[in-house]
């Protein structure tokens, strides 16, 4: 299919993507010379009607959205019996092929990745759009690090009709369906929430907790099996972590997080936790290199039982049990008793140090929140209180000014001793991003889209263009530039007093889509002519007074042929029997 033109518009070029529903193929948009991804449908989905209409209008609904993690969807239409998406293109590779290439990730990136994946769920739910197919084979890591979700239209068109396509094969993922999703029972936005806690498994351990050679058997383990927690294949896990993903992917919906928001809460609070305490506390005071808190390193022998000998073989376990020399039993409750002392010791100094138990008045903590770092130390000389405010954390923030405190630690009112230090982060606004690509939008959607990337819609102007009138030609800063976030984007877009009509290709088309192609594109249906034809069906145009992609005045007639199916045989008469002679 490759150098084929849909549309009249859309130059296809190579394949790129190939999915159980669809193909993928790398186009170029010849209207707006820009590349594209197109997902085609398979022609073996093409003869299901009530398919077709879901996939036409879960596709058109996931057009309305924007969101930086979600892959945009430009366009949605049929030339013929193609059925088609037109998709952003992202240059990047697949979350599956990620985890193949690289295993297990550590977890302060997939705390990072799984926030991404959350807010463009959070932000399709809002939209009553559930994507039923979060699979890593449907996200997309940029080379930068964002993920970006797709294949939401079809995802929900292919759970609607059915899951089991004509070739008795499974439709979709039954490695990441949800319990209620395998048992054929009402999914909703939990659902998706599931399937994401089942990514995060795998994006943690680099395997998937259920797996086999029967789809129907795996089914059956995300209804009845239990799953082998992620800290006993993989060292260095946080609990946090793993009660997160745990309470994820729990069988009932009403025990999981009750939104998308919920889980993001959750996965920032454990960030926070991690950079106030550090790293060593998140791991529940575990030790142990680098690779091992990043959870790279070796796993920690256990007598942890679930049927599969994840560490060592039993005989090898067994083996080396018999062979280690009994430790003397004095020498050993020494040790824990020395050990247990040593660390009560080393947590009352630690203590002490931190909460000023050694000496000094007791005082109450000063309020620094929206101070510089400058006016603490002007409030202390005027005060005269002793106290070491140390430079934290630079968050983000929302409310807080750029260069002001946004939180402390012991907190304002807290009683504290004097001569404490008290640890400030400071606010670094609301961080900075990547600049979007605004060419080619409308001035309409300008203000959600930019809203949802982090910056806000500045000066419009209007400049004499050949473009569709309210369509951005230019913008400032440039895309791609790193900007604070809140950045106003100011733009330039068409007048529309030099755009001319693009005739679309409507040749295959029944005649009312083809109608309706020729309206939305400016022109007008002039003279409907009818034929027969032995290539288009009946009801089919089978000629255009216009090639496809002529650019016409506005409000151009536009003469059509439609086809009147084949022509029928003709046929003689019988001629009349002689009549008897009497």
């Amino acid at each position: 299919m490759a150098n084929k033109v849909l549309a009249g518009r859309y130059e296809l070029f190579e394949r790129i993507g190939e999915g159980g529903m669809s193909v993928v193929y790398k186009a170029k948009d010849k209207l707006l010379n820009r590349f594209v991804a197109i997902k085609i449908l398979k022609p073996q989905f093409i003869g299901d009607h009530k398919f077709i209409d879901s996939f036409r209008r879960e596709s058109q609904a996931a057009a309305s959205m924007s969101h930086p993690n979600i892959v945009n969807i430009y366009d949605v239409g049929r030339e013929g019996n193609i059925h088609y998406i037109v998709m952003e293109l992202i240059e990047g590779r697949t979350l599956s092929d990620y985890i193949k290439a690289n295993g297990a990730m550590s977890y302060p990136k997939v705390i990072a990745l799984s926030k991404q994946i959350a807010a463009a769920l959070s932000f399709a739910h809002k939209n009553h759009i559930i994507h039923r197919d979060v699979k890593p084979h449907n996200v997309m890591i940029t080379p930068n690090g964002t993920a970006k979700i797709t294949d939401f239209g079809i995802a929900k068109a292919v759970n609607a009709a059915t899951i089991v396509d004509n070739t008795d094969g499974i439709i979709g993922s039954v490695h990441y369906f949800s319990p209620e999703q395998a048992r054929g029972g009402y999914v909703d936005e939990k659902s998706d929430i599931y399937s994401l806690g089942i990514v995060m498994y795998e994006m943690l351990t680099g395997r998937v907790p259920f797996d086999g050679d029967n789809p129907v058997n795996i089914a059956l383990m995300h209804i009845n099996g239990e799953m082998v927690p992620p800290s006993r294949l993989v060292g260095g896990v946080p609990p946090a972590l793993e009660h997160i993903i745990l309470k994820c992917t729990d069988k009932y919906p009403v025990n999981r997080y009750a939104s998308a928001d919920e889980l993001i809460e959750a996965l920032n609070n454990l960030e926070f936790v991690g950079s106030v305490v550090g790293n060593s506390v998140l791991m529940g005071g575990a030790t142990g290199t680098m690779d091992q808190v990043r959870g790279r390193g070796p796993i920690a022998e256990t007598d942890y039982d679930d049927g599969e000998d994840y560490y060592e073989e039993e005989g090898k376990r067994d083996r080396r049990k018999k062979d280690k020399k009994p430790m003397d039993k004095k020498k050993k409750m020494g040790i824990i008793g020395g050990s247990i002392a040593g660390g009560i010791v080393l947590l009352v100094v630690v203590l002490g140090l931190v909460l000023g138990w050694f000496g000094g008045k007791e005082i109450e903590a000063p309020n620094f929140r929206n101070m510089t770092l400058e006016d603490v130390e002007h409030y202390l000389e005027e005060s005269e209180i002793k106290l070491t405010v140390k430079k934290g954390e630079e968050v983000v923030s929302e409310d807080i000014e750029k260069g002001r405190i946004v939180s402390q630690d012991p907190e304002a009112g807290t009683t504290i001793k004097e001569g404490s230090t008290i640890k400030v982060n400071i606010s670094i606004g609301l961080g900075e991003g990547s600049v979007p690509d605004l060419s080619g939008k409308m001035e309409s959607d300008l203000e959600s889209y930019l809203e949802a990337a982090g910056f806000k819609l500045g000066g419009v102007s209007e400049k004499a263009s050949d473009e569709p009138a309210g369509t951005v030609i230019g913008q400032d800063p440039k895309p791609g530039t790193e900007a604070e976030k809140g950045t106003a984007i100011n733009v330039t877009v068409s007048d529309g007093s030099k755009a001319k009509a693009i005739m679309p290709f409507v040749t295959g088309m029944p005649l009312n889509d083809a109608s309706n192609a020729i309206y939305n594109a400016g022109l007008s249906v002039g003279n409907i002519s009818y034929d027969y034809s032995n290539t288009y069906a009946s009801g089919e145009v089978m000629w255009q007074q216009y090639e496809g992609n002529a650019q016409k005045e506005k409000g151009t007639s536009v003469k059509l042929i439609v086809s009147k199916g084949k022509k029928p045989e003709e046929t003689t008469a019988p001629a009349p029997a002689p009549e008897d002679e009497e």
